[in-house]
């Protein structure tokens, strides 16, 4: 079965969790003994019926205050399809939980709640997913109870937020009506809302094609670690450990060593023990060459008829994540890349993001928690990239204070 992975986005308080909670129900999904513990929390928060949202919210301060904090991801099967879904916070605080909830998402459940249409915090995450790579949208407007299940209400919320993202690069676009409280329209029909003929949420994302999102044609390996077992049984033995990003490497292909240069011959593909015939992304392998090269941590392993991109400057969207220090012009920090870390330093703010209107911000180099710019960035020595929109594993990158090891920023190489 095709593994399906969804991201929740939007503003605080607009269900995400509780229609996580109620997708799991219905679709036969929760054990017995978790729909127990969370009927016990709901008893002892003196919640009138049991609160599905529990069934994410599994941080003590989560079930407290009733807020999502940090990404929680769940599992579950239909007879049609696997699913992974990732429970992002909806709080300003936490958007940089949500990039990295959304980082590996296919589709992005969009919540707005019906009473407050869509929000800032609505327009952040979803430009946020687009530039994470997600092309597949489901606008979720939960909370129809609350608005007598009103077809003008949902009509306009829709219309609003088709304004918004008709500037982003989407390739399918649906909105359901529903109340996930009640399960209206999340894996049955409902029929308080008779005027609503498309499908229910769990059919729609059971039958959504998406297509690949994996580059099976830029062969990647970023080394991990030098594999040197300390036994004389395998005393001359030296592979190179590591999770395939691209493409797919067999035996005897030729490849090529970055940054050295050198070329060789793979000789060998090991899981585990075992020998492999061919290995693709996201297997974790171990390679072997057929000559003695110079290869360490935070080298590329590539074929030698794709190979990436080199170079020190790079163009990147930056989500800005950290509160406690804003981006500094001519800034030092340390640069996350695949396997390899080095540093780099901010050249210069090509321009910021209105979230809200989309439209560029020239000339504010004041960049804070939560803002989105577009950088130049210059590294101390080349790195091998790809662009973000081709391979997401090389064309993403993480910034990092040096004082404080903090992560302060999440990058997509233009």
């Amino acid at each position: 079965m095709k593994l399906l992975r969804l991201t929740t986005a939007g503003s605080v308080d607009d269900g995400k969790s509780t229609l996580i909670g109620r997708l799991l129900y219905d679709s036969k999904n929760v054990l017995e003994d978790q729909l127990d513990a969370v009927q016990r929390s709901s008893e002892r928060r003196g919640d009138a019926r049991v609160n599905l949202a529990l069934l994410t919210d599994g941080l003590r301060a989560e079930r407290e205050q009733g807020i999502t904090i940090d990404v929680a991801y769940r599992y579950f099967a239909t007879g049609r399809r696997k699913f992974i879904l990732a429970d992002t916070p909806g709080h300003v605080q936490y958007t940089r939980n949500m990039v990295t909830g959304a980082s590996t998402a296919e589709v992005a459940l969009l919540l707005v709640d019906a009473r407050r249409g869509v929000l800032e915090q609505t327009c952040r995450h979803a430009f946020i997913a687009s530039l994470l790579g997600i092309r597949h949208f489901v606008l979720c407007v939960n909370k129809m109870d609350l608005v007598e299940f009103a077809e003008e209400r949902f009509t306009a919320i829709v219309e609003e937020f088709i304004a918004f993202i008709s500037r982003l690069d989407v390739v399918s676009f649906t909105a359901i009506p529903l109340c996930a409280l009640e399960g209206d329209n999340v894996v049955n029909r409902s029929e308080r809302m008779p005027w609503y003929e498309g499908p229910a949420l769990l059919y729609h994302l059971e039958n959504l094609y998406v297509g690949g999102t994996v580059n099976h044609v830029d062969a990647r390996f970023p080394v991990q670690w030098v594999v040197r077992p300390q036994s004389d049984d395998f005393h001359d033995f030296r592979g190179y450990g590591g999770q395939v990003a691209g493409g797919v490497f067999k035996p005897g292909d030729e490849v090529l060593v970055l940054p050295s240069g050198f070329t060789s011959h793979i000789q060998d593909i090991y899981l585990h023990d075992r020998r492999l015939e061919e290995a693709y992304p996201p297997q974790s392998v171990c390679i072997t060459l057929t000559d003695d090269v110079d290869v360490s941590r935070g080298d590329m392993i590539v074929k030698t008829g794709s190979p990436p991109t080199s170079g020190q400057d790079l163009d990147v969207m930056l989500c800005w994540l950290s509160e406690a220090a804003p981006l500094r012009p001519g800034g030092k920090y340390l640069l996350r890349h695949t396997t390899r870390e080095l540093k780099a330093m901010v050249r210069d703010v090509v321009f910021k993001v209105d979230v809200n209107t989309l439209h560029r911000i020239e000339g504010d180099t004041s960049v804070a928690m939560n803002d989105i710019a577009r950088v130049r960035l210059r590294t101390a020595q080349p790195i091998h990239y790809d662009r973000y929109a081709r391979n997401r594993l090389t064309g993403s990158l993480v910034l990092i204070d040096p004082f404080t090891n903090a992560t302060v920023a999440a990058g997509m190489i233009r």
